[in-house]
């Protein structure tokens, strides 16, 4: 058991308690392990598979997940984190969200230790009256000890009644699942101890809490979020995934290596001792795009795509297509937002700006992420932006 409580809990954030999952690892029955997905956008991306990696482990020791898609949640909008009220979506727009997740989540999970279930099954049999009597199980005071909620308090920013009731009911969740452990990113831990109050109202044993760390986005800053633009989806295909991942800083890199690799502390340490005497970082950011690629869409496939990347930027292979063009630089030079602006390949300066700190910015092969960099007459340059905008321009 010591075995398998240590492989549980490395990598996490926080548990709550691991005496507690000591003991209920102890019952020598398979555990059922919830972890909640609302489905308020399409796909799932690699920000998901920490926590579906950690469920994985969970199965490979025997223990029955609980995929639980909050289809009735999805509807309501997860507050954690906001400064406004996320706007609510359709249930037309959550039931095709939903259907994605159902088709990529076992890319990562074993179909016969996966339970998938939707939270409108019980929730919707609630009823006003059920929504009353679970309300009336938590304060206003408590809801407004979460960071959010009580920013947006401090500062008179609004906010809807209805967001009180999601953390109540992902609490509810747990309850009519009867779940022995839930995890969620570390953003989640209000709502995971909801559940735990909630299962000590109902007679139940409290669920064990674990939390796991929040993977930043390929900005390396915010966390990956398909709404920021900042994400690599499972189903991308494999070039578009493996250029994103060669796209990401060199030390974001060790932190994808972390979170979304099998390498032990010992393999990254290896690693990192490597570079520190002189190995490029792009052939260990390589090997990362390999190894994920080759997880979500097989060997072949990573191999083309790792040929692909290495004609276009290092053998210096561009699509036959590309615009030319002559552009006046001026004595001072042109600084890369206005190259970028004056070549067609942005609509504003302000885009160029936020595209160069997102790394999506290339120029001659080479990734740069000073907005204030000037080019001046007298040279051409092979300028790129994300995948697929390319410009060959002349200055004088």
């Amino acid at each position: 058991m010591s075995d398998s409580f240590d492989q549980l809990v490395h990598g996490t954030d926080e548990v709550l308690t691991g005496e507690a999952l000591r003991k209920k690892l102890a019952l020598g029955r398979p555990l059922r392990v919830k972890a909640g997905f609302d489905p308020t956008a399409p796909d799932l991306h690699l920000g998901h598979v920490v926590l579906l990696n950690k469920l994985r482990q969970f199965q490979d020791l025997g223990h029955r997940v609980l995929f639980l898609i909050g289809d009735f949640t999805g509807m309501i909008g997860d507050p954690t984190g906001k400064n406004v009220t996320r706007k609510p979506l359709s249930r037309e727009e959550v039931a095709a969200n939903a259907e994605t997740y159902q088709a990529q989540v076992f890319k990562v999970l074993e179909p016969e230790l996966t339970e998938v279930v939707f939270n409108s099954t019980w929730i919707s049999q609630l009823g006003a009256e059920g929504l009353i009597r679970l309300a009336a199980q938590h304060t206003v005071a408590r809801m407004l000890e979460r960071d959010d909620f009580s920013k947006r308090y401090r500062e008179h920013q609004p906010i809807a009644v209805h967001e009180f009731l999601y953390p109540l009911i992902q609490g509810y969740d747990s309850v009519a699942l009867e779940a022995d452990v839930e995890l969620g990113g570390t953003d989640q831990k209000f709502n995971l101890l909801v559940g735990r109050q909630l299962q000590e109202q109902a007679g139940q044993e409290p669920q064990v809490v674990m939390t796991l760390p929040i993977l930043e986005g390929l900005d390396g800053v915010q966390k990956m979020s398909k709404s920021l633009g900042n994400f690599i989806a499972i189903d991308d295909p494999p070039a578009e995934m493996f250029g994103k991942l060669m796209s990401i800083s060199d030390q974001l890199m060790w932190r994808y290596f972390e979170l979304l690799t099998t390498r032990t502390p010992e393999a990254l340490a290896a690693l990192r001792a490597s570079v520190d005497a002189g190995a490029n970082p792009r052939d260990i950011k390589i090997e990362l795009g390999m190894s994920l690629v080759t997880r979500f869409h097989g060997s072949s496939q990573a191999e083309a795509a790792r040929e692909a990347f290495l004609n276009r930027f290092q053998r210096g292979q561009v699509p036959d297509d590309v615009v030319e063009l002559a552009l006046a630089a001026g004595g001072e030079g042109l600084p890369l937002p206005r190259l970028l602006k004056d070549a067609n390949l942005v609509s504003s300066t302000s885009e160029a700006i936020r595209l160069i700190g997102q790394g999506a910015v290339r120029v001659d092969g080479e990734r740069l992420a000073d907005a204030k960099q000037r080019f001046l007459g007298g040279h051409t340059h092979l300028l790129q932006v994300g995948k697929r905008r390319f410009a060959r321009v002349t200055l004088s």
